[in-house]
């Protein structure tokens, strides 16, 4: 395989698995409104898509099994058909089957493939259409006519494919189709036909010039187009220069696709005849082109008619961008805060006019160029939250449940790389609900509920974190059930008081499970401990509330980037260390040789008592204690608790670096970062900190 055709099958991987995603909520969707046109339509072209692409490049498995699947749905398409529960699960299973492929897990694929095909002809009651299908592949395109529009924008499209476009499998009428499904279109069709002795009937010798009137933006547009070079196929908008019924002139279109000069307008027009007519006379262009101008001019005076003094559409366009070029790109300015904090600091030392009005300047850019670039890292999280409809739809199939999932806030932004990492706890969070949370319709029903439970998947930004909720209508849990059973495992000792917060907790003990039988989703006690794990891994934090008989919700708390965050500078003798911005209170002072303080672990604040930690006793720092210390009140998952340093330095921008394997799992330290003088200060992990420092104690 050439590098060429090899980036070619990347980059189909890479649209067929969007397409995949977006087939899923489309099927999703389509299953509670089945008569939706819009829906139908979408699932239409994602199969129809895949399979047009996958012939192209040599995907010839995915092409063909992807076929039969929009057949069918050409029939539902044409109201043939119905789109009932029988053909979305076929669909669901074929949407897995064409995923299975692409990954290259293509076990027992060939015997799935025809049992789906099989359902999927009995369904349609199909025998064998060859002959329909046949007939409307010779069929031209029509399009279907309707008046433009306001809101209809204008494309001039010229496909010129190569001579060998044949070879590659690809079939320009299908894209001329696809065309078709967007909007009006006026199509020109030219050919370069040589001699017969010359004729090799595997090349193509034909080229289109076609006018476009559609709704859709023009990145759709160009989509049609997504694996040809910039030679062989263009798409440009055209803009809406004049109001009123009017529109170009012939020569300002021709100017404008670049099929002539302005001077040779000008030599021409002094002839005082027809341009177009004189055009073709001079020999300047050919008929050919005298006809796309016109047919264009035609459609935008229909156009301008209908528009008359409309505005001009703005509109956006997208770049796919490789995830590791943005990690790069964050890194680099990462690496340029700690350069410009160095450089601020130096224009303090050297009290220069100059140079602090440059280290000034310096931080405002670079403070914008973080929050840029860390700003095309977000992501709405709703890209995660799609994908578990999903999952609550199968399970609570396979289990004979009712459930409905409700998801709020999805366009809550979050970093990409917390999305990625968060999404297997979401999961097995979402499983546990379904399986040990929502009872089974009947028990609902003797305990006055609805059938059908709810499961809900909220998140909300807080400040410098987002909250995520997966909160259920189930049965709930029991802290005294969770008590005795800690007591039976050994956890606890029997009598042991443990509060009703501290008893929820216990399910997150290794080994630890209610469930009163194994089953596939659950009930081996493994799990809710890898997911508090892996949720501290994201610097975040996890808390359980229950009543039994109504319900729990389990809420997550995240950073919203784990980039650069903005933190707060301590100092302990000649150590320092940043606290999270986000986690701080505020700070007060300490006089530890006060009687009242003395061999105490607690502070008055405002009438209340606050525990702290001292960091020199934790991290064991010698020498002498200030007289008077900084106590930092901190807000963690324990309440407030304090943490006693020398000095508070100031707020700190964190560029935040792996401390490597051997550092990584050191309790209370979450990283490093570089300070402006070129030294380290080590990031506090106040609850991790907290948490080591109780387990010494007992």
């Amino acid at each position: 395989m050439s590098a060429s055709e090899d980036r070619g099958g990347q980059a189909f991987r890479e649209e067929a698995l969007e397409l995949l995603d977006d087939l899923e909520n489309s099927l999703l969707e389509l299953e509670e409104n089945p008569q939706d046109e819009d829906l139908i339509n979408r699932v239409f072209r994602a199969m129809h898509t895949i399979k047009g692409s996958g012939a192209m490049f040599g995907f010839d498995d995915i092409s063909t099994f992807t076929h039969e699947v929009e057949t069918v749905f050409d029939l539902v398409r044409g109201g043939q058909m119905s789109a009932g529960s029988d053909l979305i699960n076929l669909t669901f299973s074929a949407r897995d089957l064409i995923l299975a492929m692409l990954e290259g897990r293509e076990e027992e694929s060939e015997v799935q493939a025809e049992e789906i095909i099989s359902s999927l002809r009995e369904l349609s009651g199909a025998v064998s259409g060859e002959a329909e299908e046949e007939e409307k592949a010779e069929e031209a395109p029509e399009g279907e006519k309707r008046a433009p529009r306001p809101e209809d924008k204008i494309y001039r499209v010229r496909l010129c494919p190569s001579p060998e476009i044949f070879l590659s499998g690809t079939d320009p009428v299908s894209l001329l189709e696809e065309l078709f499904e967007l909007g009006q279109c006026r199509v020109l069709m030219y050919e370069k036909v040589p001699p017969l002795s010359e004729f090799n009937p595997d090349m193509c010798y034909l080229s289109w010039d076609i006018i476009l009137t559609t709704d859709q933006d023009a990145d759709t547009v160009r989509d049609v187009f997504i694996f040809f070079e910039e030679d062989e196929a263009s798409v440009q908008e055209i803009s809406e220069d004049e109001s009123g019924d009017d529109y170009k002139k012939i020569g300002e279109i021709l100017i404008e696709r670049g099929d002539i000069s302005a001077e040779e307008v000008q030599t021409i027009l002094k002839a005082q005849k027809p341009l177009g007519k004189m055009l073709v006379e001079a020999g300047v262009i050919s008929e050919r082109q005298v006809q796309a101008a016109l047919e264009e001019q035609k459609v935008g005076r229909e156009l301008s008619q209908v528009r008359k003094k409309s505005e001009a559409v703005s509109t956006t366009s997208n770049i796919r961008v490789a995830a590791d070029k943005l990690d790069d790109l964050v890194d680099l300015a990462g690496q340029l805060v700690i350069i410009q904090s160095r450089l601020s600091q130096v224009a303090r030392q050297e009290q220069g006019q100059i140079l602090g009005n440059i280290a000034e300047e310096l931080e405002r850019l670079s403070d914008e160029l973080r929050d840029s670039t860390l700003g095309i890292r977000m992501l709405p999280i709703g890209t995660t939250f799609g994908k578990f409809r999903r999952l609550v739809r199968d399970l609570s199939q396979d289990m004979g449940k009712e459930i409905e999932l409700q998801t709020e806030g999805a366009e809550t932004e979050l970093d990409k790389t917390v999305i990625e990492k968060l999404n297997d706890p979401l999961v097995h969070l979402l499983r546990n609900s379904i399986d040990h949370g929502v009872e089974q319709p009947a028990e609902r029903r003797a305990a006055g509920k609805p059938a059908c439970g709810t499961v809900t998947l909220r998140a909300t930004q807080a400040g410098g974190n987002v909250l995520v909720e997966i909160e259920d209508d189930g049965k709930g849990m029991d802290p005294n059930k969770l008590r005795e059973k800690a007591e039976g495992m050994g956890l606890v000792s029997s009598g042991q008081e443990l509060g009703d917060r501290e008893a929820l907790n216990l399910i997150f003990h290794p080994g630890f499970s209610t469930a009163g039988q194994v089953s596939d989703v659950s009930g081996r006690g493994v799990g809710m401990d890898v997911v508090k794990k892996n949720i501290e891994s994201l610097r975040g934090q996890i808390n359980i509330e229950s009543q039994p008989g109504k319900g729990t919700r389990i809420s997550v708390k995240l950073p919203l980037t784990l980039a650069i965050i903005d933190g707060l500078q301590v100092r302990v003798q000649d150590e320092f260390y940043i606290l999270p911005l986000s986690n701080v209170e505020e700070c007060v002072e300490i006089r530890r040789g006060e009687e009242e303080n003395r061999g105490k672990e607690v502070v008055r604040i405002r009438e209340e008592l606050v525990p702290f930690i001292s960091l020199r006793d934790s991290f064991r720092i010698s020498g002498d204690t200030p007289a008077i210390e900084q106590v930092v009140v901190t807000n963690t998952d324990a309440g407030r608790v304090g943490v006693v340093v020398d000095t508070v330095i100031g707020e700190h921008q964190t560029v935040i670096k792996s401390l490597g394997r051997m550092y990584k799992d050191v309790p209370g330290i979450s990283g490093a970062t570089v300070k402006g003088d070129g030294t380290l200060a080590l990031i506090l992990d106040i609850s991790h900190l907290i948490k080591s420092m109780h387990q010494k104690a007992v």
